[in-house]
């Protein structure tokens, strides 16, 4: 089970994700997002994450670093890519497949609530992970705190690897993954303080419980 810690806004709070065992990293270019992080910020961080690894764990596993854009030129999020040194662009508002394949495979698309027709237009062959589904606001673009609709993410997850999104925490994210059965899950308020600062506490339950629910499910 592939677990990202979302909205990093400091290196504290990554260097305790990373800790607690996150695969994947998110950090947040949307303007109006709570857990809004500049990309001057952003390559900051990554960079002193990067120093930090090669200095005390060489060889532990590649941390992947994902930036979350809405309705940006895909010119303008490549270049935030190369400038901060992510690995991928997670597409989180109203983009075309078309500006998703502009990005050569380094890109995968969010999918909020079920109004997406053909989830299989945003899938890139080969890419893990093929989309996330998160919950669905008319105001908002990610980060409300609600979850997603587990019945129709479930139908998405026997076709795709994909991440879940969506108010999971602590609490529900072993009944989320047995109900969805998804390739990896999202988490960004449920393991907070507030909206820009981690609570390395739950972070660390959060990634044992996803864990533990994610081999009893691959073991069904």
């Amino acid at each position: 089970m592939h677990v990202k810690i979302c909205g990093i806004t400091n290196l504290d709070d990554a260097l305790a994700a990373i800790d607690a065992g996150a695969d994947y990293l998110g950090f947040n270019f949307y303007p109006k997002s709570q857990r809004f992080i500049s990309p001057a910020d952003c390559a900051d961080i990554t960079a002193a994450l990067r120093n930090h690894a090669s200095r005390v764990t060489p060889h532990a596993p590649h941390i992947t670093f994902v930036g979350i854009f809405v309705n940006e030129p895909p010119a303008r999020v490549a270049a935030i890519l190369r400038d901060c040194g992510l690995d991928l662009a997670q597409l989180h508002g109203d983009e075309t497949p078309e500006e998703l394949a502009e990005l050569k495979g380094r890109a995968f698309k969010a999918l909020r609530g079920t109004g997406v027709k053909n989830p299989s237009d945003f899938v890139l062959n080969g890419q893990t992970p093929a989309l996330l589904v998160d919950a669905y606001s008319p105001n908002t673009y990610g980060g409300t705190g609600h979850t997603a609709d587990w019945a129709a993410a479930h139908v998405i997850a026997e076709q795709f690897p994909i991440f879940l999104a969506g108010g999971l925490t602590p609490e529900n994210v072993a009944d989320a993954i047995a109900q969805v059965k998804p390739w990896g899950v999202d988490v960004a308020s449920g393991v907070e303080v507030s909206p820009r600062k981690k609570d390395r506490v739950k972070m660390q339950k959060f990634m044992e419980i996803a864990r533990d629910e994610g081999r009893r499910t691959k073991d069904e």
